[in-house]
């Protein structure tokens, strides 16, 4: 628990030390404020509660409407109305809920985004897929973790500070109220205070014991979950694939078998849960008559009244209540560990990235206008090396095709050019001042318009419409002009070789100063790739084209070829 506490820590504080910090402890501590009036009017009202019983008591309908709609004068000093007291209570509760909510969003939206920064930054999210398959669904932790991490952080923290404080304000007026009790001949002052004391470690302690296994379940359902989430949305972005294969009884099977992991621990949480809830349920239920039936004695021998006996077992209820937190909120307490165990793993995992962005292979910038590949190699995350240390120098201007047997590296070497691949060593060295463009063989169509993802990643703003509507007509999709502007899920609406069109119509619109084409063109028939590299050497005429292909039609638009065989890449 200890682990998890400074853990936590380690999650929560950089937001109180970080650009939002004013408003997030501004916020903070007038939640806290507020928390602890709520506390204060507690005990005022513990107050009220008895001087009304002991109207009731006494029959005094003076004292009675006094203290339901004005103010009355008591021992206890000046006593307010229940509807000034009430309409201030609940004053304070929405703000304080208000307020808190405030904190709960900023804070969420801070630790969000800085994630969201942090695992994109130096390609940590490649990295982390690649070499920590532990870590994952990253989406989950990114948007659920979060998000229960800050609400019940909140929540708990201020459940637990509200307890302490009661505990300090009901102790002092529980230990007056009942008195001293004579145990064997032993005088023990306050002793509905060490009854209290007595009843809360027992229970905490029984609590711990029974619920102790839903830490280890409830971080194992957010894990299977997640695992399940994971498999529909595959399913969703691969309908096409799994209907022309007639998948869809693996799909279902494997849909089926995630969702069974899911429920099987869901019935072990339930039986877990169904034990703690057995012991709570008793343990909360006693303490309603718990303290009535052990200060009901002196209410028989008359040495207290009504009232006194009301406000006595309600403020052993607010201490009990206050020594009993643990055993109250074990189960979210489960589930706040196992969101900050997923979270802490994430951010390690992130941060492992990171630190290990600079090893494996180092993809440079520099003064020359050449691309220069200085002692490369490459290997696969197992250690199996693809290519030997290799020096090769491709000149601005030139088009080269790289060639070589599935597997054999070809698209591993532009992976290390882009300076996304970790494993192996050497130095690719791309111009400093160029613009390069990488276009895999299957091209990524962001969510939104059409526009958008053809102009992706630079701004829609920066793409002017007749250019757009030009490289359509160019590139083959003319169908698509009047849907410029249209929202639609556009990697499943079109067809693989209408997405590399849409690729191809990137690279036209964009002018990169080197064309990096991973088997771009492989899903459209020889004719049209033909055409589009063509188009592609008409229009960027200055461009460097490197060209990952099988085909050898496509050796015509290359003046230079290259071939990986046996872990060598040397000319063809």
């Amino acid at each position: 628990m200890i682990q998890v506490l400074k853990d936590a820590m380690a999650l929560a504080a950089p937001y109180f030390r970080g650009d939002d910090k004013a408003r997030g402890w501004l916020l903070l501590i007038a939640v806290v404020v507020l928390n602890l009036t709520l506390v204060g009017m507690s005990v005022l009202l513990s107050y009220w509660n008895r001087e009304f019983f002991n109207a009731l008591q006494a029959r005094d309908a003076e004292a009675f409407w006094q203290l339901l709609f004005s103010w009355r004068r008591t021992d206890s000093g000046l006593m307010p109305g229940f509807v000034a007291v009430a309409a201030l209570y609940i004053l304070v509760a929405v703000y304080q809920l208000y307020l808190r909510q405030a904190l709960q969003i900023r804070w969420r939206a801070w630790v969000t985004e800085r994630q969201l920064a942090q695992w994109l930054a130096d390609r940590a999210y490649y990295r982390i897929a690649l070499t920590m398959p532990g870590t994952d669904n990253p989406d989950q932790r990114i948007a659920e973790d979060i998000r229960l991490f800050v609400d019940n952080t909140l929540a708990l923290g201020l459940g637990l500070m509200r307890s302490v404080v009661s505990l300090m304000s009901f102790i002092v007026v529980l230990w007056a109220l009942s008195g001293p009790l004579e145990v064997w001949g032993v005088s023990i002052p306050g002793y509905m205070v060490w009854v209290a004391l007595l009843y809360a470690v027992a229970g905490t302690w029984l609590a711990h014991l029974i619920g102790r296994p839903l830490v280890r379940l409830n971080f194992v359902q957010q894990k299977v979950e997640a695992d399940f989430r994971f498999a529909l949305m595959r399913l969703r972005e691969n309908v096409e694939a799994v209907a022309l294969s007639a998948g869809e009884a693996d799909e279902q099977a494997s849909l089926v078998r995630r969702f069974r992991a899911l429920m099987a621990n869901w019935w072990d949480i339930m039986v877990a849960t169904k034990r703690l809830t057995f012991f709570t349920a008793g343990y909360t239920q006693a303490a309603v008559v718990f303290p009535i039936v052990v200060a009901s004695p002196g209410y028989f021998a008359g040495r207290t009244q009504l009232g006194e006996l009301t406000q006595t077992s309600g403020a052993f209820g607010e201490v009990q209540g206050a020594l009993s937190w643990i055993v109250d909120n074990y189960a979210g307490l489960t589930e706040w560990g196992a969101t900050v165990e997923r979270l802490t793993g994430f951010r390690r995992a992130v941060e492992a990235a990171a630190a290990a962005a600079e090893t494996g292979v180092h993809a440079r910038r520099t003064g020359g206008p050449a691309l220069e590949l200085q002692d490369l190699s490459i290997a696969l995350p197992d250690g199996q090396v693809l290519l030997d240390p290799t020096d090769l120098t491709i000149r601005p201007g030139e088009r080269v095709l790289l060639s070589g047997a599935s597997g054999s590296g070809k698209s591993t070497l532009l992976r290390a050019i882009a300076g996304i691949w970790p494993f192996g060593s050497g130095s690719a060295v791309l111009p400093a001042a160029c613009r390069p463009m990488f276009l895999p063989q299957r091209p990524y169509l962001p969510l939104g318009t059409l526009r958008h993802a053809l102009c992706y990643p630079t701004a829609d703003e920066g793409c002017a419409e007749a250019e757009l509507l030009r490289v359509l007509e160019a590139v083959g999709l003319g169908h698509l002009r009047a849907r410029l502007d249209e929202e639609d899920a556009w990697a499943r609406r079109l067809s693989g070789g209408e997405q590399q069109r849409v690729a191809m119509a990137r690279a036209l619109i964009q002018k990169p100063d080197w064309l990096f084409l991973d088997e771009a063109t492989a899903s459209l028939d020889p004719e049209s790739e033909g055409r589009l590299y063509r188009l592609l050497l008409e229009e960027l005429p200055g461009t460097t084209v490197i060209s990952v292909a099988h085909r050898e039609s496509l050796a015509q638009f290359h003046e230079r070829k290259l071939r990986i065989a046996g872990r060598r890449l040397g000319e063809a």
